[in-house]
């Protein structure tokens, strides 16, 4: 079946981007890729491809609408999943220095599939716990930024996500619906961490009835040698949420 990109080619052209012939043909493998190892594991329930351009890939670059990508910047992208948005951030943006993080080891032999098959450099995908991994010296506070589209709590994910990102980087978390509880609890565990909430911005995914927010968190300090807490403390106690 031929598949069009020409949705995608016409948003990006609103935020000045360009989807050249071979960023456009890394997406198209990216899409068979999701979609035949989909048939064995669980990696989105979102298959038609109209929908995974829509929600997926410009989903996932809209960003690109609010900070300026074309630096030599190193990203993290922490609890990626099938790789979203990482992955379409990477095809658009060459010039970033990405790791995928996941927990679940078969997620990341189908991202080493998609990094294969689509050629992509510079990317790599690493097996682990956002909580265990934060406190390896070469993860640390390596990176000038970090996304999350991850399902969980913003201070639970800023405990995971903040420890990633050296002084001056900034956080950003991909969130739906109205965001204003979660931002005002996680402001003291940003603090916490050494961040501070910048600014959320708030819009619409084109062409759907999805209200979407990216949350910018910027990281002002350094973050505590206690954070983050053992594997699954953050989830199960929400940093200055509930007593620790």
């Amino acid at each position: 079946m031929n598949h069009s990109l020409k949705n995608l080619k016409e948003h990006m052209e609103q935020w000045d981007l360009v989807l050249t012939d071979k960023m456009e043909q890394q997406f198209l493998m990216y899409y068979d890729l999701l979609t035949e190892w989909n048939r064995v594991m669980n990696l989105t329930t979102i298959t038609a491809f109209e929908d995974v351009v829509e929600k997926h890939f410009l989903d996932s670059i809209v960003l690109a609408a609010y900070m300026n990508l074309e630096k030599d910047l190193k990203l993290i992208d922490v609890g990626t999943g099938a790789g979203f948005p990482g992955i379409p951030l990477k095809i658009i943006f060459p010039g970033l220095h990405v790791v995928l993080a996941d927990s679940l080891n078969k997620r990341i032999r189908f991202l080493e599939e998609v990094i294969t098959r689509t050629g992509l450099e510079g990317i790599v995908a690493v097996h682990g716990r956002a909580e265990d991994l934060a406190r390896m010296e070469e993860y640390r506070e390596q990176f000038d930024l970090s996304v999350s589209r991850a399902v969980a709590y913003l201070p639970v994910l800023s405990e995971y996500c903040l420890p990633f990102v050296k002084k001056g980087g900034v956080f950003v978390a991909y969130k739906s619906g109205d965001t204003r509880e979660e931002t005002e609890a996680a402001t003291k565990s940003v603090g916490l961490l050494g961040g501070g909430l910048n600014k959320v911005h708030k819009f619409r995914l084109p062409d759907t009835e999805y209200d979407r927010s990216l949350v910018f968190i910027d990281k002002t300090g350094i973050t505590s040698k206690k954070y983050p807490r053992k594997a699954g403390t953050p989830a199960k106690q929400p940093l200055g949420v509930e007593c620790i």
